[in-house]
């Protein structure tokens, strides 16, 4: 087949058929988003945020760094997603567990895709010995849960999770029930944020808030209530 060209030529190259069949799978993917996947290599930047936490369990606290990745940077689809973990501590009877956890969790940031799973695999893990109740009255069933607390409060921060966010009707009345409760003489809240002593945890959010009032077992945490 003869082919007339109209146009002065410039360059010119053989062009096989494995070579055409990639430029035009090239092309068709230089518009897509770029997506996490383990063969993106690390940055030299991070940005990265700590947490600290202070299992009453232990003598020493826990400071949990989570570095992110951001990607399609200055374009519409501009997304911060976890690449990496890191848990330090004085004490060093956790130390071989951690420096696992670290890895695996990183390990599986890096792979990409729905990575929010890790967070329901961590809260449910069971310490044998017993959970512990942290400030403010929220019971942890291990520490395991609780860094697996602490990953999903950083994803709700960077957006990979939805925030339940409660609606004015369901703030009003959690005020209201805990104005009921102090004008019996007990204040809803000690100074640490903790609930009353005789407060028992509510089987909705897992803090140890649920008093009586009226008869009823009433959470003053978030408003669950045995009497619906």
């Amino acid at each position: 087949m003869t082919v007339r060209i109209e146009k002065k030529i410039v360059d010119q190259r053989v062009l096989k058929e494995e070579n055409a069949a990639n430029e035009a799978q090239q092309a068709s993917t230089e518009n897509q988003p770029l997506v996490m996947n383990e063969h993106i290599e690390r940055p030299e930047f991070l940005l990265g945020t700590t947490y600290k936490i202070k299992p009453p369990i232990d003598d020493h606290a826990m400071y949990i760094t989570i570095n992110d990745i951001i990607l399609n940077e200055g374009t519409d689809h501009e997304t911060r997603r976890p690449y990496e973990v890191f848990i330090n501590s004085k004490n060093m009877e956790h130390f071989q567990w951690v420096i696992a956890l670290t890895r695996v969790l990183s390990a599986v940031f890096r792979k990409g895709g729905d990575v929010t799973f890790l967070v329901e695999e961590l809260r449910s893990v069971h310490d044998p010995s017993g959970g512990y109740f942290k400030k403010g009255g929220v019971f942890m069933p291990s520490l395991v849960a609780e860094i697996g607390y602490v990953i999903e409060k950083h994803m709700k921060a960077i957006g990979l999770i939805e925030t339940e966010e409660m609606s004015e009707l369901t703030q009003r009345m959690i005020a209201e029930k805990k104005a009921a409760f102090e004008s019996n003489g007990e204040p809803a809240t000690n100074a640490e944020g903790s609930y009353p002593s005789n407060a028992t945890v509510c089987g909705k959010c897992h803090t140890k808030a649920m008093v009586m009032m009226d008869g009823c077992e009433t959470c003053l945490a978030c408003g669950e209530s045995k009497c619906g």
